[in-house]
């Protein structure tokens, strides 16, 4: 694993110091970091009077502000005045979201000391109790209804993700990811030209229809389990990349990528489907009547299973190893949905994807 720069100990103990005067490093863990560039570190702390947290994690952010899909798009004109993760932040914790603390943030060194949240994710806690995974997914849909519904009437223009839409052009250039990394690998020898235009239509479908403020990535390791003396606490992280998305992208993130199914049954899918349609009356907010919101979230995990497909493939490609292993998954999710009424709006996708002796 990647081992921390002296440039970026030094500022860390200095940091430290600054922060809580009695305390010091004791010691460093590298954290393992998903699909970007960012790096993290678990420092252990040692202080002489309380106050001074346990631990605390520093962030690398890397060499880029925005991820591939932004830049290829040109989604927002670089250089930004802040990372999307400042930004993002400061609106989710006006919010009242359970994001951590920021404790220093610089400039210079591109890197942050933020709250430890902890080792226990969402997906691990399920896991872990089957029996807990109602509770701990309603949970986090829980909170995920705030960041729809709060969240969107209070989205201002100085939240970045106001600006950057999840539309047909997006959806479509995932598509195209697809296309172009993934088909090979579950649907090899097949005409990818002819997949166009039912890829293309899917991508319209879902460019379509109102957007929310959307966290994008939000499942079920980035969102952590905390309980201490208290009930459980949920806390999200990987917030960076928020955007105005259909509010089904969410559900579909957090119900079905990657190894998700192997707690998330579709018994408890539905459940947690009703759940937040109720929820949104309760808030009064705006929805689509449920025959409707059903297939909305029928074509946002088709579309996110092709996507992890697509990405994954690539990752795998650029050397970013243990993501081919979702792949089959990510199938079988596509599969799932091909098989149902929506599966009638692509007739070649399904052939592909169904065919006897298909990969996965």
């Amino acid at each position: 694993m990647d081992q921390i720069d002296a440039e970026h100990l030094e500022w860390a103990t200095l940091s430290v110091a600054r922060l809580w005067p009695n305390a010091r490093i004791a010691g460093v863990v590298t954290l393992k970091s998903d699909a970007s560039t960012r790096r993290f570190f678990r420092f252990a702390l040692e202080s002489s009077r309380k106050g001074a947290p346990p631990t605390v994690i520093l962030v690398d952010l890397g060499p880029d502000d925005l991820p591939r899909y932004a830049r290829a798009l040109n989604l927002l004109p670089e250089p930004l005045d802040e990372p999307p993760w400042l930004n993002v932040h400061r609106f989710l914790t006006a919010l009242g979201a359970p994001v951590p603390a920021l404790y220093c943030f610089s400039p210079a060194e591109r890197a942050m000391l933020v709250e430890d949240v902890g080792n226990v994710s969402l997906y691990d806690a399920a896991r872990a109790e089957p029996a807990r995974a109602g509770d701990l997914y309603r949970l986090a849909v829980r909170h995920l209804l705030d960041l729809h519904v709060r969240g969107t009437r209070k989205l201002r223009a100085g939240c970045i993700a106001s600006a950057i839409a999840y539309d047909e052009r997006l959806f479509g250039w995932e598509m195209n990811e697809f296309v172009e990394f993934g088909c090979d690998a579950v649907a090899g020898g097949i005409d990818r030209a002819a997949l166009g235009p039912e890829l293309t239509d899917l991508a319209r479908r879902l460019g379509k229809l109102p957007r929310v403020f959307s966290h994008r990535d939000y499942h079920g390791q980035n969102l952590f389990i905390q309980q201490l003396d208290g009930p459980l606490r949920l806390r999200i992280l990987d917030f960076q990349d928020a955007l105005m998305a259909p509010a089904a992208q969410d559900l579909a993130v957090l119900l079905t990528t990657r190894d998700t199914a192997t707690v998330v049954t579709p018994a408890l899918e539905r459940r947690l489907l009703e759940y937040y349609q109720a929820g949104l009356v309760r808030r009064g907010a705006p929805g689509l009547e449920p025959a409707a919101f059903l297939s909305t979230y029928r074509l946002c995990v088709l579309q996110h299973a092709l996507k992890v497909i697509g990405r994954f493939t690539w990752l795998e490609r650029e050397g970013k190893r243990g993501y081919a292993r979702y792949i089959p998954d990510a199938l079988a999710q596509a599969r799932r949905i091909l098989a149902g009424p929506e599966g009638d709006w692509f007739v070649r996708l399904r052939a592909a994807l169904l065919r006897d002796g298909g990969a996965g």
